[in-house]
């Protein structure tokens, strides 16, 4: 099975949200980590959307980029910027890629617009990444 890392800076919203649903697409293809280089708490926004589509990361924590940093992966994706340009290099790592995608935590207003943003960023996810990643890995 595939191993497919995604970063990005704090671990709270877009990293998880393709962790989960890159995992449930791509379930029994490939196993899915997340990690940032700053990490912060899971946001509660990025829990909603996902449940909405049926996936549950009530568990789910940020996670510190440094413990994966002797694990090998086939696929390594950074989601924005400050990722791209912290994240360290793994010996013996598959292929490392940049797929952008702006911040839905960054969105301004009320709670309907902030959740709309949240929900653009997992569809977009799931149109734009969980193809790329299945490209990538010749899946």
């Amino acid at each position: 099975m595939k191993k497919v890392l995604f970063l990005c800076t704090q671990n709270a919203c877009r990293s998880q949200i393709a962790e989960a649903v890159v995992g449930q697409e791509l379930e029994g293809l490939v196993q899915t980590f997340s990690a940032g280089t700053k990490p912060a708490e899971v946001h509660p926004l990025a829990r909603r959307v996902l449940e909405e589509d049926g996936i549950d990361i009530s568990g789910a924590h940020s996670k510190h980029i440094d413990e994966f940093l002797g694990d090998k992966f086939d696929l390594v994706v950074t989601l924005c910027g400050g990722a791209a340009e912290t994240c360290p290099f793994w010996p013996g790592q598959g292929r490392r890629i940049h797929v952008g995608f702006d911040d839905p935590a960054r969105v301004e207003g009320s709670e309907d617009e902030r959740l709309a943003a949240f929900r653009k960023t997992r569809d977009d996810i799931k149109r734009r990444l969980v193809p790329l990643v299945r490209k990538e890995l010749n899946l």
